[in-house]
């Protein structure tokens, strides 16, 4: 179930602006400075927004963060469809690979996670955003099965998790580099162990 969140509803017009305005400056500044650093009355002041609008709405950094996050499950991505497994998950992790490497991009999903570490609220809703994500994932294992590509039965989340695991561990454990060689090698392993019958539950 998702988290329940303050400042996440989309109401419309002048308040939508400004709810909008208020998560968009929370995440410019939490690339820049990290959780550590981010404080209501910054938000405030990048926003345009009067802070004590921000504090009455989202209490806190850690709940601006946490509403910010949110803001994730409402874009319109969509998963990839290569017409293969192992294509599907390559696409989905090179995406992964240039959004966390790519200079300009990769501050903001790095301090993602440490705020994860740092904030209950932002954890939660750093949960809620990947479990969207893995439903949006699912059709890439839905589609596999309807092709002979993996049995039925097999864990649409587990492929996700095994193919993602290695990106996530050369950038956070290791701190190896990372490239898109990295991210073929794991998605062909994560395909091979569905087509296996590994995450059949």
């Amino acid at each position: 179930m998702a988290t329940e969140l303050p400042g996440t509803q989309r109401p419309g017009g002048r308040t939508e602006r400004t709810r909008l305005a208020v998560l968009h400056a929370t995440l410019d500044l939490l690339a820049e400075r990290g959780y550590s650093e981010l404080t209501v009355d910054a938000v405030a002041e990048r926003s345009g927004v009067h802070k004590t609008t921000v504090y009455r709405r989202w209490k806190s950094a850690e709940g601006l963060v946490a509403a910010a996050f949110h803001l994730g499950t409402e874009d319109d991505w969509t998963a990839p469809d290569t017409g293969s497994l192992a294509g599907d998950l390559y696409e989905m992790l090179a995406e992964l690979v240039g959004y966390f490497t790519t200079p300009g991009m990769r501050e903001l999903p790095t301090a993602s996670i440490l705020a994860a570490f740092q904030a209950d609220l932002a954890a939660g809703a750093l949960h809620d955003f990947y479990q969207d994500r893995h439903a949006r994932c699912a059709v890439i294992t839905t589609r596999a099965i309807a092709r002979g590509e993996a049995p039925s039965g097999t864990s649409p989340d587990e492929v996700v998790r095994a193919a993602s695991g290695p990106i996530f561990y050369r950038l956070f454990i290791s701190r190896e580099p990372l490239s898109l060689d990295d991210a073929r090698l794991a998605a062909r392993a994560a395909a091979a162990a569905a087509a296996a019958g590994v995450f059949v539950a």
